[in-house]
C-alpha cells in the first residue's frame, strides 16, 4: 500500500509542478507561492476534523516546521525555474538532487550505499550534465534560451532539489502517529515565511486570470504532500522517497502534450537517465 502512495504522490507532485511553474510564468513567482501554499493550508485545515485523531508530539512539529522551511524555499526556487527554464529539463535535474540528499544523509548516518546506488548518483550527475546541454544552431551558435554556462532554470534547480530533498528526509523524521499535523506545520512556516516576504518586497499577490490555476496547484501539492508522508511513516525511506521522486515524468508528459516543449537528442536521453538515476539511487538501498 505504501509504495501505491508513494506513486500517487509523484504524479501529483509532477502535476502540481507544472500548474506551479505555468501560473509563475503568468504571474510571477512570490504571488504564486504564496497563494498556492494558502490554498494548500487551509485544504488540510478544513480535513482535519474528518482524519482520525492523532497526537503529534513536540519534535513531530519541530520536523514539520523544518520541511516547511526547506521546502517552501525548495518549492519557490521550483517554480521559478519552471517559469523560466524548460520544464521537461527544469522537474528531472530537481528529482535527481531531491534523491541524492536523503541518500547522503543516510550514508551519514550509519548507513553503507551499495554498489547499485553508488552507480544511480553518478547516473544523476550525468543526466545533470545531459540536459544542460543547450541546442546549436546551424551555424554553431548557442540558443538564445541560456542563462550564462546553463540553459535557463538548470542553476535554479539544482538548489532547489537540494532544498526539496531536506524537505523529504525532514518529514520522514516524524512519527505515523502524528497524522496530518507535521504537514500543517510544514505549510504554516511556509505560508507566514513567504507572506513576509511579499511584505518586505511590497510585491502585490494579486493574480487576475491565473488564480484558480494557481490554487488548483496548492490542493495537488498538498495532496500529494499528505500521499508521501502516509508513505514514508508506513514504508522504507529510500524507497518512498525515490517513488515519489519519480514526478517528473508527469511534469515531462503534461509540458510535452500542452505546451509542446522539444528537447534536443542529449536532453531527452539525460531526462531518461534522470528517472533511471532515481530508481538504481534507492533498488540497492537499505531496505
Amino acid at each position: 500500500m505504501s509504495y501505491l502512495l508513494a506513486l500517487a504522490s509523484a504524479v501529483l507532485y509532477g502535476a502540481g509542478d507544472f500548474t506551479g511553474g505555468l501560473a509563475a510564468r503568468r504571474a510571477g513567482t512570490l504571488p504564486v507561492v504564496v497563494v498556492s501554499q494558502l490554498s494548500g493550508l487551509v485544504l488540510v485545515v478544513l480535513l482535519l476534523p474528518f482524519l482520525p485523531a492523532a497526537e503529534p508530539s513536540r519534535a513531530d512539529l519541530l520536523w514539520g516546521a523544518v520541511a516547511g522551511l526547506t521546502g517552501g524555499v525548495g518549492v519557490a526556487l521550483l517554480y521559478r525555474a519552471l517559469a523560466i527554464g524548460r520544464m521537461a529539463v527544469v522537474a528531472p535535474t530537481t528529482a535527481v538532487c531531491a534523491v541524492v540528499v536523503p541518500v547522503l544523509a543516510s550514508y551519514a548516518m550509519g548507513e553503507r550505499i551499495g554498489a547499485v546506488p553508488a552507480l544511480g548518483i553518478a547516473l544523476g550527475i550525468g543526466a545533470i550534465v545531459l540536459v544542460s546541454q543547450q541546442s546549436a544552431e546551424p551555424h554553431g551558435e548557442v540558443r538564445s534560451d541560456a542563462d550564462g554556462p546553463l540553459p535557463r532554470g538548470v542553476g535554479i534547480a539544482l538548489i532547489s532539489g537540494v532544498a526539496i530533498g531536506f524537505f523529504f528526509l525532514s518529514l520522514a523524521q516524524t512519527r505515523p502517529e502524528a497524522g496530518m499535523w507535521p504537514i500543517v506545520a510544514s505549510r504554516t512556516v511556509s505560508v507566514l515565511l513567504f507572506s513576509l516576504g511579499a511584505v518586505a518586497s511590497r510585491q502585490s499577490i494579486r493574480m487576475p486570470g491565473t488564480l484558480a490555476l494557481t490554487v488548483l496547484c496548492g490542493i495537488v501539492d498538498m495532496s500529494a504532500n499528505a500521499l508521501y508522508l502516509l508513505a514514508v511513516q508506513a514504508g522504507p525511506l529510500s524507497v518512498m522517497v525515490t517513488l515519489s521522486s519519480l514526478y517528473p515524468a508527469s511534469t515531462v508528459l503534461l509540458a510535452r502534450v500542452l505546451l509542446g516543449e522539444q528537447l534536443n537528442t542529449r536532453q531527452v536521453t539525460g531526462v531518461v537517465c534522470a528517472l533511471a538515476a532515481i530508481v538504481l539511487i534507492v533498488s540497492g538501498g537499505p531496505h
